[in-house]
């Protein structure tokens, strides 16, 4: 395997897991973003924006909006990226606790999202997420990020003797059998907000100072490059981190342009993108007007813009399944390592238009990328992505894609080196090509 990919495919398993929730994702491209000469933008500051010039701006500390204003003139229009940066996993509950005969504690937990329950099992689990504490100012507590980066809860099993159906399709329960355990009970261990002690050590508060928190498990194990000649990405959350990274490092690689180059990531859309900073809000609309505005355009250069637009919606692809392969369409079948994938529903689960995927095939063509098409059986409902709500919010044709891969939506998750490669030159081409 070609060095150079390798250390690509590193370089991405690393971002990954510093990026255990979408709180940390936005961290750690804010990370890159800095030291690549972009400006952060406050909300509630008035901005002053020049041609030319790189800017990020935030929300809710979930989602991200960064942006090149290219030549100053609005009216080439947008050219959009956009990824999600949230991903399945379990959630903590208010009351959290959960003290079984003194003897253990459990946390109650709810999904977040869909993940695969099965693949959660028997795994060493960690925790981040957001912390707030008490300040001299009820409208401003103290916000922290915390990463507790140990081993710290697993869920067990149960063992095959007590469960002999679990290998012929058990229907795992989500309040029952997921619930992580967090610690024993002895005699020298107090028994009360045993997980809340170990988040004030982290951030060195009092308990009583903790007024609220947003924590979420996450596999403790990083990800890996595997496979008999390193060919495959063995990883959490390459749904849809994978895409965030490939769309920073081609807006921060790509080529000086007319046109304003944008790359959007969004929380949320695991669970259906309805929030203040997901894909089904004003957040976009609302910052690419904001930008028009700061660059001297009225509503009706703002209105050119959009008609000289386009967006990538960059969210994985389902690559057939060697095990599986009746689950896949007859013809229409993405394979690892071969490339980008375009994807078509005609129910508009996913909303790629003739338009939109000549230009996206033109451009991996210019940067010498392959790539597939996908569609699902006709008798198999699909997922969906962010896609259709960037469409009907601006009114601009969108591309559905993104990398092949297995397993989305386990723990775990699988896709291939080279693919790594491609979706970069793919992306870095679309941000750069002169039209």
């Amino acid at each position: 395997m070609d060095k150079n990919l390798l250390k690509g495919a590193n370089d991405l398993i690393d971002f990954i897991y510093e990026s255990p929730t979408a709180y940390h994702a936005v961290a750690s491209t804010k990370k890159s973003l800095d030291k690549n000469g972009f400006t952060e933008l406050e909300n509630n500051e008035k901005w002053n924006i020049e041609p030319g010039k790189k800017y990020y701006v935030t929300s809710g500390d979930t989602s991200l909006i960064a942006f090149n204003t290219g030549s100053g003139d609005v009216k080439k229009g947008f050219r959009i990226i956009g990824a999600h940066n949230d991903s399945p996993t379990f959630k903590i509950k208010p009351l959290h606790e959960i003290n079984y005969k003194d003897t253990y504690i459990k946390l109650n937990t709810e999904t977040y999202g869909g993940p695969i329950l099965s693949t959660w099992f028997d795994r060493p689990l960690a925790l981040a997420g957001k912390v707030s504490v008490k300040s001299d100012n009820a409208f401003h507590p103290v916000m922290y990020t915390i990463n507790i980066n140990k081993p710290l809860m697993i869920i067990p099993n149960l063992c095959i003797h007590f469960n002999r159906e679990v290998n012929d399709g058990y229907k795992f329960n989500a309040q029952k059998d997921t619930l992580p355990l967090l610690a024993l009970i002895n005699d020298e261990l107090e028994k009360e907000n045993l997980l809340l002690k170990a988040v004030a050590a982290e951030i060195g508060v009092e308990v009583d100072q903790i007024l609220d928190f947003e924590l979420f498990l996450y596999e403790y194990e990083k990800g890996s490059v595997i496979g008999l000649n390193n060919e495959f990405i063995s990883s959490p959350r390459l749904d849809d981190l994978w895409m965030v990274y490939a769309g920073l490092n081609a807006l921060v690689d790509s080529h000086e342009a007319e046109h304003i180059k944008v790359l959007i990531t969004l929380d949320h859309e695991e669970v259906g993108s309805a929030s203040a900073q997901g894909a089904d809000s004003a957040f976009l609309l609302n910052t690419l007007k904001r930008i028009a505005s700061c660059l001297g355009a009225d509503g009706e250069d703002f209105n050119i813009a959009l008609a000289n637009s386009m967006a990538i919606s960059s969210d994985l692809a389902h690559a057939v399944h060697p095990n599986y392969e009746d689950k896949h369409d007859p013809t229409n079948r993405p394979v690892l390592g071969a490339g980008p994938v375009l994807k078509y529903s005609a129910k508009q689960k996913y909303i790629t238009t003739v338009y939109s995927a000549s230009v996206f095939a033109a451009c991996c063509e210019s940067a010498g990328v392959p790539f597939q098409k996908y569609a699902n059986r006709s008798d198999i409902a699909g997922g969906s992505t962010i896609a259709h709500f960037i469409a009907a919010n601006l009114a601009i044709d969108v591309v559905d894609m993104g990398n092949p891969i297995l397993g989305m939506h386990s723990i775990r998750e699988l896709g291939a080196v080279c693919d790594n490669e491609y979706i970069y030159k793919a992306f870095k081409e679309f941000y750069s090509y002169k039209a």
